[in-house]
């Protein structure tokens, strides 16, 4: 077994604190490679803001577990190379089994999500209270979930929403033990969250999804106050990458996010930590379709994966200072 902290990590518990004290949100940026790590920890050390590492199953699969304990580790070296050990935390996204949820602590996780949002009530909290058990005897923070999100990121994917049920929160956060609760209020998984027959235009005729559950956000607060909410499916899904990708050959259509300035309304209550996943994966793309259209000859990755690295950076830092307001909380 590995701890977190010898790999230089930290939990969540103190990082959600600060984070409501001061009306701000922690970003949970998902990642699969080294580009997108190195684009995370480098926005994070310059913007003076703590971040969580994100990995999904998939993502864990894909990058093989042992390799992404010492890239967690590397990040934390990384960061301290560049001028400021900011805190690190990774973190399981939508673990949905007991079994994935020990592996991950039991390989240097320092934080993890049980998911067992699409199991009935009573399993929910039967699966979560098992995962919160096991993890807190090594200090490992747990996220549970109530309501579910629709939409389709890597092995989740459910097509309706359901609203997560205030009347539920307390009973499920004493019985279970978490130290945080995702909850469905509006947002959703993907770069296609919204049909554009459920959106209204703007004065400048761009598409503007229905407005996000905030009273059921109030509701919560109310009966769990002080108690960290995650907001999962919270990209913007930002026109100019959709554009880009599209101009050089790409198909998205009706690719419609979160409007930013919901997600710092959010982030200025409980809800002090946000995910973010397919803006990301769209600045990327965007970057690497521009080098391929404009530069067909190019067959070095550095040359195609350096510009998408940077793009990412740039985007990261945008969000932890104009939409999470995490800058300058660090140092």
């Amino acid at each position: 077994m590995v701890h977190y902290k010898d790999l230089g990590l930290v939990n969540s518990r103190e990082l959600f604190k600060k984070a409501m004290a001061g009306k701000y949100a922690i970003a949970a940026f998902n990642f699969n490679n080294m580009e997108q790590m190195q684009a995370i920890v480098a926005a994070s050390v310059e913007c003076k803001s703590p971040v969580i590492l994100q990995v999904s199953s998939g993502a864990r699969k894909y990058a093989n577990q042992t390799l992404l304990r010492y890239m967690a580790q590397g990040a934390v070296e990384y960061a301290k190379e560049l001028g400021l050990s900011v805190p690190i935390v990774l973190h399981l996204d939508h673990g949905d089994t007991f079994e994935l949820c020990k592996s991950c602590i039991d390989m240097g996780f320092s934080s993890v999500m049980i998911d067992g949002s699409h199991h009935s009530y009573e399993e929910n909290v039967a699966l979560t209270k098992k995962v919160v058990e096991y993890a807190h005897r090594f200090d490992v923070t747990v996220e549970g979930e109530l309501g579910v999100l629709a939409g389709v990121e890597d092995e989740v994917s459910a097509e309706h929403h359901t609203y997560t049920r205030p009347e539920e929160v307390e009973d499920f956060v004493s019985k279970t033990g978490v130290d945080s609760l995702a909850i469905s209020i509006g947002t959703s998984h993907g770069a296609n969250k919204f049909k554009p027959e459920q959106c209204t235009r703007n004065a400048e005729g761009v598409l503007v999804p229905p407005p996000l559950r905030f009273d059921i956000l109030e509701e919560i607060e109310k009966r769990i106050p002080g108690f960290p909410i995650v907001l999962h499916g919270a990209s913007s899904v930002p026109q100019d990458k959709v554009a880009i990708i599209n101009k050089y050959g790409g198909a998205l259509k009706d690719a419609i996010g979160i409007p930013e300035e919901q997600l710092r309304k959010a982030a200025k209550s409980a809800v002090c930590k946000i995910n973010i996943d397919s803006d990301g994966r769209l600045a990327m793309t965007a970057a690497i379709r521009e080098v391929f259209a404009l530069q067909p000859a190019e067959f070095d990755p550095r040359k195609y994966l350096g510009p998408a690295r940077d793009s990412l950076k740039e985007l990261y830092k945008h969000k932890l200072t104009d939409v999470l307001g995490s800058a300058n909380t660090v140092g």
